[in-house]
Order: structure tokens, then sequence, then C-alpha cells
């Protein structure tokens, strides 16, 4: 037997160390009122708090614009994957951006940061969907109050490999993290507990053709492996097990094991790594490693604020202009970058 379990998604991933927490956002947003906000009433909704699961969109912390407004964080790493969609980002390093349609962002909150991540409706003549996958990443003890990091993927700069199996049908793999068919992911964040290839890090997805294949190697006995079904219609057939949509494959790590695509397009999202295999202490948006670290962190937050909000409290200075386009800004603008077109 190679798989462990499979677990119906309604919420966050149960996954663990290296993982702190994964979550697969799909809102299927409506038209924009033009103030980047949807037209349709949200009077009905928990303002402020709107995550009910049976709607087809929602509006999470936001009030006016679905999203997070400022929060912060401390000793973990996020990985922010938006395949459909635009976020806007700010963060109280003095960066901000804009990024979707396949863009990735890799932020570590290190000794501490605010950040928001708010999701703009930019189309006014159509509906905006947004998909997000997002991914907390725990740092070890040595690395956890290092400076605050913060990089964009843009989508043209995230490697791809498409190929056939066996059998002539087609398959294409983004790769994360980590190296998969031979396709290394670009660099990690530097303090990332990615950045050490033993640790077997690996995060991708995966775009499986009706009837294709896909084989994850054997890696380690101690690798952390989950397998997000998230996609498609019908189910796949993972060793003796028949899968389906929005379903968590909980696998072994030294055993490969074979994805076979039923009669519609499917796709899964891979995460995996080596345990760090030390003690956590989490509550909230801090990872520490004991107790009295935890509430050192909260101490910290409430004297410091981790240098403060620079960039004002209502919800569209949490929003770029409209007509901005993907890009990210460091250092109050002092850097500029924009995906290549």
């Amino acid at each position: 037997m190679k798989i462990k379990q499979i677990i119906p998604i309604n919420g966050p991933m149960p996954i663990r160390d290296p993982y702190i927490m994964g979550v697969h956002h799909y809102d299927i947003y409506p038209k924009g009122n033009g103030n980047m906000g949807p037209s349709e009433d949200i009077s009905d909704r928990r303002i402020g708090n709107d995550f009910d699961s049976t709607k087809k969109w929602r509006m999470y912390h936001g009030e006016k614009v679905p999203g997070f407004p400022h929060h912060p964080h401390r000793c973990f790493e996020i990985c922010s994957i938006v395949d459909e969609g635009f976020a806007d980002h700010f963060d109280s390093k003095g960066s901000k951006g804009r990024y979707g349609d396949g863009d990735i962002q890799l932020m570590s909150a290190g000794a501490g940061v605010l950040h928001s991540e708010m999701f703009p409706l930019i189309y006014d003549d159509k509906e905006n969907p947004l998909r997000l996958f997002q991914i907390w990443i725990n740092l070890p003890s040595g690395s956890k109050l290092t400076p605050p990091d913060y990089k964009m993927i843009w989508k043209e700069n995230v490697p791809t490999k498409s190929f056939e199996d066996a059998d002539g049908n087609s398959v294409r793999i983004r790769v994360v993290m980590g190296e998969y068919e031979g396709v290394k992911a670009v660099d990690p964040l530097p303090n990332s507990w990615a950045a050490d290839p033993a640790h077997h890090m690996g995060i991708a997805l995966v775009d499986l053709d009706p009837n294709a294949s896909f084989t994850l190697p054997e890696v380690s006995e101690s690798l952390s492996r989950f397998v997000l079904f998230y996609d498609g219609e019908g189910e796949i057939q993972v060793d003796d097990a028949s899968v389906r949509v929005n379903h968590l494959l909980d696998l072994y790590g030294n055993q490969s094991i074979t994805f076979k695509n039923g009669t519609a397009k499917s796709k899964i999202l891979i995460l995996e790594g080596e345990p760090i295999n030390e003690p956590v202490a989490a509550y909230g948006p801090f990872v520490m490693n004991t107790q009295l670290e935890l509430q050192e962190a909260f101490a910290e937050y409430r004297r410091t604020e981790f240098g403060g909000w620079p960039w004002g409290d209502t919800e569209m200075d949490l929003v770029n202009e409209k007509n901005a386009g993907r890009f990210a800004s460091y250092s109050f603008g002092e850097v500029i970058d924009r995906p290549e077109n």
C-alpha cells in the first residue's frame, strides 16, 4: 500500500512538518463594481469575517474589497500561488505589488512583518474568478529571527515542462520548489528550509490531459508527501484507489507512485519535504518553538508592531490602482520589478 489516507477537503489541508498550513481558495467573484469590489449585494454577508463555504465566493476579512487587510506574521515562510485572478500585496518593509494568473510570491516573515493581501476585482464587464493556494512552511529555529524577505516569481519565469507519457498523453508541470522531471525551481529565499537540497522540498502544479499518467519517484522514508486533486471531473487512479476532486492524498515518501488520469483534464498540487523535527508552538500568525517564545512574540508585537504600518488604514489604501498591472515594488519604490512581456 502506497497511500496512508485519502482526506476530503473543505477548508485547510491537514498537512504536517515541514508545513504548518495549506489552503486552496477558489472563488468565482462576480463583475466588479468599478471600485474593485463585487457588484452583487453583500448585505447578507458576515462582513469582516465571511468564510461561508456554501457560497460561490467570499469577502474573507474585507468589507469592500475581498481579502485580508494588514495583519502580522512571524517565524515561518509563505508560498502564495495565484493561478487565476489577482492579489494585491502590501507589507511593513515597504514592499507592494500585484500578481496573478500564474504568478508566485515567496515571503519569509522571519523576525516579524505586517502584510495585507487583497483580491481586487479589476474586471467590470466579466466575472473575476480567483484561485489561490497559500502554503505556510515552517522555519527551523536557527532561521526564525532572520530579516523578513519577499520575492516574486512571475509566471513567465516559473520553470515549466510539457511532455508526453508512455502512451502519448500530455502532462504539464510547473515547479515552484525542488526538482521534478529534470526541471529545477528558481532559487528559494536564502533562509528557507528549501535552500538545502537535502531537505527534499517540493511544490509543483501538474496538469494532466485525459488518460495521462505521472509518476512521483521514491525519495525517503521520512519524507512528508501530499497531493491535492483540486480541479477536474471524474476521478484519478492512484495505486489501487480511485480519488475524486477536492481530496488530499497522504502518501509514503519512500515509494514511487503513479497517477493515472480519467477521461477529463485534471490538476494536482504536490507538497513534499523532509520534516524539521523541532517542537512547534503556534497560535494564529506566529509559529515558534516554545510557549515562552510564543508569549514573547505577542509581547514584542504589542510593543513594536514590527515597525508599524506605513500604508494607511482604509481598504482602498491596500489595493493598487485598478489598471496598475502586474508589478512588485520594493523599499518604498526604490526598486520596481515587472514581468517581461
